[in-house]
């Protein structure tokens, strides 16, 4: 069984097992790196602030009481627009629904926090992923995405029509 837990900063110490693993697991699908949250980037402080972000919705899936994926929801300076962000689900997760549950999740969020579109960046290459948000509806923008680490790729910024969904 899928339970989506809503965190809050108190939840610090399963987000950051949650993000650990999956800045370990999933490399190329991250801006951030796993060196950039550990020694000396890992601290309590650090932890509870990314889950104190404004209006943000942070979520982590379990599956049978385990914790196996993990989702946000923020909002953009944009009117209308939220963003769906850090989304990652555990190998031996992934084909159960857990990655569906987390994009629901947060498009439900999206849709009452009063947005209209949720967008989202995916690495380049990360073809999975990007299978995933097209099922969900999500579609190419065309908005040039962050540069990737290696200086030369970006990412692709999809978005969804919340209207109606």
């Amino acid at each position: 069984m899928i339970e989506i837990r809503l965190l809050t900063p108190d939840d610090w110490k399963l987000w950051r097992e949650v993000r650990l693993a999956a800045l370990a697991e999933a490399p190329y699908a991250f801006g951030s790196r796993l060196s950039d949250w550990q020694d000396d980037g890992d601290r309590e402080d650090r932890w509870r602030s990314r889950l104190e972000i404004p209006g943000s919705h942070n979520l982590v899936a379990q599956l049978d009481g385990r914790p196996v994926g993990q989702a946000s929801g923020v909002p953009t300076p944009t009117t209308g627009v939220a963003e769906l962000i850090s989304m990652w689900v555990h190998p031996q997760a992934r084909g159960h629904g857990v990655a569906d549950a987390l994009v629901d999740a947060v498009a439900r969020w999206a849709r009452q926090a009063g947005a209209d579109r949720l967008r989202l960046a995916v690495m380049a290459g990360n073809e999975r992923a990007a299978g995933l948000y097209r099922r969900h509806g999500f579609v190419p923008t065309g908005e040039l995405g962050d540069l990737m680490p290696d200086g030369v790729r970006r990412e692709q910024v999809m978005a969804r029509d919340l209207h109606g969904a």
